[in-house]
């Protein structure tokens, strides 16, 4: 008898924990149904890098759906990790680094989405030689890449310089000119500091790039990051505030060479292969220089009449300035949907974004959740397939499916993206655009054939 009663004690407790994994199973690929559905919803597929699963080599762990940052880049189906919104993937790579078996290797985009793209070497070299594009212009996003980008593109400058000062000697040219002071600039000014490279960052705004623009306490996810001069980085999560902290902390101690407020508007190269970088400011001489440029450039409008309006703008620093105010917000992506949640938690504020599309299909999952809430509890009204048609100063046009509405309005804010320089770098002689590797690959192969055959030669022609 009492092995019976302990034979359906463990068969109790065993139908509990795989009723309780079957159930979390379910949800699972539940979750994954619904992810799947909307990537569905775009057709565009990763922008930069992001992961390249080998599902010969995949055990269906789905450890490398939890790690992701992004929530549902990645999902479960039949047992394997597939991608379902490859759209939202800008690169973290921590799919990779959790995957037990190896099965996860990060890749670029495809030449086909790289049609504003700069050709690069993988020294982060353009077409221009010894002129380098480094951070989120040469296709990577977070700030734990455009640190490594930094920080690598000037430990190549340093193994080329004795070549280049020989070549022009001149004590009044830099070593490395570099162009913007966001997290790629800032980590290559640091590394030309421990390198004692004589060089010179500016920008056209203030140092932190894209960064110190992110409106008040917004959370900046980082990873953790070798920040040169300063060494191990490993918070992983943080607010613009203490990041920009943290930063002007270390650049002071640094001594760091930034002249702000100048935005280069032409670089030219030299016969003597020296460039010469200008600024309405001053110009500037040096032997290499390195473009630490954010890709989004300046904000995207929308053509739409009144859009010169004062009341119209495209940044949002800080919410709180503004209170008992009628706001539209318009665009779909994160940053509409946080200025938008941002503007509705201030006193008497009525906050209503306008999406040209259905729904949203490329906010983090995080931010969606928020932003059911705030619809919920009636704090920000949403209008899908709309579309401002003119701004007045006491109202707007809005276009709702096909039919025109006028709205009382105090201020707009525009979230449709940025316009790359792409016709900046084009003017400096910048290749752009979707680039063939084949031909460069073949030539690459012969060169390797050829110097593996010279030593084989040369045995054989002591041998005879």
């Amino acid at each position: 008898m009492n092995n019976l009663l302990g034979l359906a004690l463990a068969l109790l407790i065993t139908w509990f924990f795989v009723r309780r994994y079957l159930k979390k199973q379910s949800e699972r690929d539940r979750r994954a149904q619904e992810s799947a559905k909307k990537g569905e919803l775009r057709s565009d597929g990763p922008q930069s890098q992001h992961p390249h699963i080998d599902t010969n080599e995949c055990i269906g762990c789905a450890t490398c759906t939890m790690v992701c940052p992004e929530g549902d880049v990645l999902a479960m189906l039949g047992g394997q990790a597939v991608i379902v919104n490859g759209y939202k993937c800008i690169g973290h790579s921590l799919c990779a680094e959790a995957c037990p078996v190896g099965a996860i290797t990060m890749v670029l985009a495809s030449p086909s989405t790289a049609g504003d793209r700069p050709h690069l070497t993988p020294e982060f070299e353009t077409s221009v030689p010894n002129l380098f594009i480094v951070g989120e212009l040469g296709g990577l996003a977070l700030i734990k890449n455009a640190i490594a980008e930094g920080r690598d593109c000037m430990d190549i400058i340093a193994a080329r310089l004795p070549q280049l000062r020989d070549a022009a000697s001149n004590a009044e040219v830099l070593d490395a000119l570099i162009v913007g002071a966001g997290p790629a600039g800032i980590a290559a000014s640091l590394r030309s500091i421990e390198r004692k490279l004589k060089y010179l960052t500016v920008d056209a705004d203030e140092v932190g790039g894209t960064v110190a623009k992110y409106p008040r306490q917004k959370l900046v996810l980082t990873s953790p990051v070798e920040l040169p001069v300063y060494g191990k980085f490993k918070k992983t999560e943080l607010s613009k505030e203490d990041l920009l902290a943290m930063w002007n902390d270390i650049l002071k101690r640094a001594d760091f060479k930034c002249r702000t407020g100048e935005k280069v508007h032409d670089i030219r190269k030299g016969a003597d292969g020296i460039f010469t970088v200008a600024t309405p400011k001053a110009e500037y001489r040096a032997h290499t220089v390195v473009l630490a440029l954010g890709k989004g450039g300046s904000p995207r409008k929308l053509g739409v009449k009144g859009e010169d309006l004062p009341k119209v703008m495209y940044r949002l620093i800080e919410a709180d300035h503004y209170v008992n105010k009628k706001i539209l917000v318009v665009g779909g992506g994160d940053s509409a949907v946080e200025a938008a949640m941002g503007l509705s938690n201030q006193v008497g504020n009525k906050v209503v974004l306008s999406y040209r599309k259905e729904c949203f299909t490329r906010i983090k999952d995080r931010n969606e959740k928020r932003m059911q809430e705030h619809i919920q509890k009636g704090k920000v009204t949403v209008i899908f397939n709309s579309m401002p048609v003119e701004f007045t100063p006491t109202s707007v046009m809005l276009e709702v499916n096909g039919q025109v509405q006028e709205m009382p309005n105090d201020f707009v804010w525009i979230f449709a993206g940025g316009d790359p320089p792409t016709a900046f770098l084009k003017k400096i002689g910048v290749r752009i655009g979707v680039q063939d590797t084949t031909e460069e690959g073949s030539d690459e192969a012969k060169r390797a054939v050829q110097a593996a055959a010279k030593p084989q030669a040369a045995r054989s022609a002591a041998a005879s």
